[in-house]
Parts: structure tokens; sequence; C-alpha cells
């Protein structure tokens, strides 16, 4: 391979790695966008999970605080009387 046909090789490649390296930096800003997309979905879910939690928690207390009185009431109504 002459000097000459190096010269021919590298004024081809020069712009083909200019045209990939494009195409990979504009991969990487997409691939970027989608991981930022994805934790703030994941943050999201994790608030919503933790609202959920405490919900549950609330309700958890309500029935273990108040169950027998819930229960009785339930009974009352049952029976038609509306004592208290």
């Amino acid at each position: 391979m002459g000097k000459s046909m190096i010269a021919t090789w590298i004024w081809v490649l020069i712009p083909l790695a200019a045209i990939a390296a494009g195409v990979v930096k504009k991969w990487l800003s997409v691939k970027e966008r989608e991981i930022e997309a994805a934790t703030a979905n994941a943050a999201r879910h994790a608030e919503e999970s933790h609202k959920l939690e405490q919900r549950v928690r609330v309700l958890e207390r309500i029935i273990t605080d108040r169950g027998f009185e819930v229960s009785e009431e339930i009974e009352r109504l049952r029976d038609g009387g509306n004592e208290r």
C-alpha cells in the first residue's frame, strides 16, 4: 500500500469517524434522557408507595384501636338500635 493510498483512506476515514462520533453522542443523549425519565418515575412510585404504607398504618391503627367498638356498633346497627 503506497503513501497515496493511505492518504486517500485517511480522507475517507476522518469524515466517517466524525459521523460515527455524532451518532454515538446522539445515542448517549437519548439514553441519558431515558435514565432521567426512569429515575423520575421510580421516585414517583417510591413516594406513592410511601403514602400507601402510611395509609395502611392508619387503617391498621383504626382497626386495632377501635376494632371492638366498631364491631359493637355494627351489631347495634344490624339489630336496628340507635343507642350509643
